[in-house]
């Protein structure tokens, strides 16, 4: 699919936020590049294409777009947060050794949630760490 700048502004729209250049550009970036990026990945990426950028703004407009469920924020460690365009409910896994971040498929049913059915579920966290199996593979 093609997330020109005509697709980036209605879906800022339909999500009640006002479409601009930094959003358009931080909204498209994070569509073309599904890597989990943090802030700092997404500044290094952009600031040539927009030299007013700063980290503040990419943190900003990042905030906003949680809060308006464009994305999902995923905390790999104590001082990392990485951000996931995909809001669906899904698991993620982090490699030690090459430090990626891989999503992975799974239901409620996997999870024993029947055994909540009397709790109230308000957000689901599934995060492992260990060695990709392309890291693996290449020893």
């Amino acid at each position: 699919m093609n997330y020109d700048v005509d697709w980036a502004k209605e879906h800022l729209n339909e999500h009640s936020i006002k479409p601009s250049t930094i959003r358009i550009k931080i909204l498209q970036y994070l569509m073309d590049n599904r890597i989990h990026p943090t802030v700092e990945e997404i500044y290094k990426k952009l600031v040539y294409e927009i030299p007013t950028l700063s980290k503040t703004s990419v943190y900003n407009t990042l905030e906003l777009f949680l809060e308006n469920g464009i994305v999902q924020l995923v905390n790999t460690n104590e001082k990392e947060s990485r951000y996931d365009i995909d809001t669906s409910f899904h698991g993620h896994f982090k490699c030690e050794k090459c430090g990626k971040v891989y999503d992975f498929n799974i239901t409620a049913e996997e999870l024993g949630e029947d055994n909540l059915k009397d709790f109230c579920i308000k957000d689901r966290k599934i995060y492992y760490e260990g060695i990709c199996k392309y890291c693996l593979e290449n020893r």
